[in-house]
């Protein structure tokens, strides 16, 4: 007999996915471009030319058994120091390539953190809004993802509802900031609420917790605005990164988990991790892959254009009437819809060739999200649509 389970999830597909997927067939009537489609976090910036020229040469150059056989079961040792280095360098750690693991992306780091830190029943905490896939991630690993209902007047911590939700079962909390859907950054005054009250609770319960920090959109900020490294401020952080943004290499799957080196059992994590890729099928991302990140590791892709676009987008949703949040980073941005359910918003939105992704899945009932990493010639195409929209569906 085929797994219930999964046959179960099949009715809870990724909302995300299926409005792409409508985008996409919308597109083959109308042409694409006619199509605003903001439903899928897609970077849409090039790649840096530098990471272009060194995949090239390293294919003219490199033996061809150092860029396509395995890599040990960690990553290549080469490409973990020179994270490590780049790290040490950006946020005054003191890393070494023992505290890192190579994983696929961001979601393979958090496979791996998860499971490094909790058992069988164990509560992972998270705060809405929260990217939906954390409930496949966290609860199949055997853990029980608990969420902390959002704070909607600026979408930092909601801390009343969280200290409630801490209890002795909790092993560890995941964070996301800059955050996907709201775009919003977790300022210096809320990670450190965030870590003093776990400290006590530490000393509380008589066992650590966790911070699993999920940061793929760490270079994506605007205006000065600053991410805090939560490894700074809390000894027990497992950091989970992915050069999908940074880079624009969604598809090469590429990423790392960094164990803060004064974390209990730091010892122990990598190699844990190590252990646990043989329970999940991991066995590491390619190697060629690996050594082409190792060599631009401290570039990014042309971040400006996302700023440039949330701008835009933000100046006429606030001239339409919205209640929004400006967002401090990422590409995502996350109004409240002008009627009650967000899913009819978005669903009348179509008429209008806008894809418009709901907030019910993210755990914000009443708002919707915005994946702007699209080209600004066609943001700016799709605020008279959206203009359109609003004044015929509502008026104003």
């Amino acid at each position: 007999m085929i797994s219930q389970k999964y046959k179960k999830m099949l009715e809870g597909k990724s909302v995300i996915r299926q409005l792409s997927e409508f985008a996409t067939e919308r597109g083959k009537a109308i042409g694409y471009e006619n199509v605003f489609d903001y439903s899928l976090g897609n970077p849409s910036v090039p790649v840096p030319r530098e990471f272009t020229d060194v995949m090239i040469e390293m294919l003219k150059e490199k033996n061809p058994a150092e860029l396509h056989g395995y890599s040990p079961s960690l990553g290549i040792p080469s490409v973990r120091k020179k994270i490590a280095d780049s790290l040490n360098k950006r946020f005054g750690m003191n890393y070494t390539e023992n505290h890192i693991f190579m994983t696929s992306g961001a979601a393979g780091a958090i496979a791996h953190a998860v499971r490094c830190v909790s058992d069988a029943g164990d509560e992972i905490l998270t705060f809405a809004p929260f990217f939906p896939e954390y409930h496949p991630y966290i609860n199949l690993s055997g853990a029980v993802l608990k969420v902390v209902p959002p704070n909607t007047e600026d979408f930092q911590i909601n801390f009343t509802l969280f200290e409630e939700m801490l209890n002795e079962k909790t092993a560890a909390v995941l964070i996301n900031s800059p955050n996907n859907p709201s775009g919003v950054v977790y300022s210096e005054e809320t990670i450190v609420k965030l870590c003093d009250m776990l400290k006590n609770k530490e000393k509380e319960y008589g066992h650590e917790i966790f911070i699993i920090s999920d940061e793929p959109y760490r270079e994506i900020l605007f205006a000065g605005v600053k991410a805090p490294y939560v490894s700074n401020y809390y000894d027990n952080t497992l950091s989970c990164y992915s050069y999908s943004k940074s880079l624009s290499l969604p598809g090469e799957r590429i990423g790392y988990v960094a164990v803060n080196p004064a974390c209990k059992d730091s010892e122990y994590l990598v190699s844990m991790c190590g252990q646990i890729s043989r329970g999940i099928g991991h066995n590491c991302p390619p190697s060629i892959i690996q050594l082409a990140v190792a060599e631009v590791v401290d570039l990014t892709s042309d971040m400006s254009i996302y700023e440039r676009n949330m701008n835009l987008i933000y100046e006429k949703l606030v001239e339409l009437g919205f209640t929004c949040v400006k967002p401090g980073g990422t590409f995502y941005i996350f109004p409240k819809a002008l009627e009650e359910d967000a899913k009819v918003f978005s669903q009348k939105a179509t008429k209008y060739d806008l894809i418009l992704v709901p907030g019910d899945s993210f755990g914000c009932s009443g708002y919707f999200r915005m994946a702007y990493c699209i080209d600004t010639e066609k943001v700016e195409r799709s605020l008279a649509a959206l203009e359109k929209f609003i004044k015929s569906e509502y008026g104003i």
